[in-house]
């Protein structure tokens, strides 16, 4: 069986789950799908596998929230963790809280673009998911409280990476995500 150990953000709670619990929970929970979640079926995507538990060797979280004119874009739980399929991959979801999870067996870099590879979802500097910038424009990013201008793809994800996407107007800069508690 496998072994997930999920963690409520900000929280600092851990529980150790099987795949079968965690099925229970989805068949209990409202469903969020995964939009265009045809990537994440266990194939490798870009060297990242679909493992039968979490990697050791790197485990670190970031933090996504997606913002469409001002109001607040979905980000589901359970990207990267196939229903399908008994494995999680690298970069998952446990919550629809925009927390990202990095949990690998190995030493290598990640980026948003990979997170979205994995979600199936598209990345650019006019669309982020379902959410379009206006004709003309380009979405604004602010990487740990700050304007970034670069490709959104190429974002790195490093510890505690606060990023936001915005298509807008409005567009407002947005306070600091702080509640990491224990991760």
């Amino acid at each position: 069986m496998l072994s997930l150990r999920l963690v409520a953000s900000g929280l600092g709670l851990s529980a150790m789950a099987t795949v079968g619990a965690l099925a229970a929970t989805r068949a209990s929970a409202s469903p969020v799908p995964q939009q265009g979640g045809g990537a994440a079926n266990g194939q490798t995507i870009d060297g990242i596998t679909c493992d039968s538990q979490e990697g050791q060797r790197i485990h670190i979280h970031q933090h996504l929230v997606i913002i469409d004119r001002g109001k607040d874009v979905n980000i589901p739980a359970y990207i990267g963790i196939p229903q399908a399929q008994r494995c999680i991959y690298w970069l998952h979801t446990h919550t629809p809280d925009g927390i990202i999870h990095i949990e690998a067996p190995q030493d290598r870099s990640f980026t948003l673009g990979d997170f979205f590879k994995v979600w199936g979802q598209p990345l650019s500097s006019t669309q982020v998911g379902t959410t379009k910038a206006p004709k003309g424009e380009k979405l604004k990013v602010w990487v740990d409280g700050k304007p970034y201008a670069g490709d959104p793809r190429k974002i790195a994800l490093k510890a505690h990476t606060d990023i936001v996407i915005e298509a807008g107007p409005p567009f407002v800069k947005p306070p600091r995500f702080t509640n990491w508690g224990q991760l």
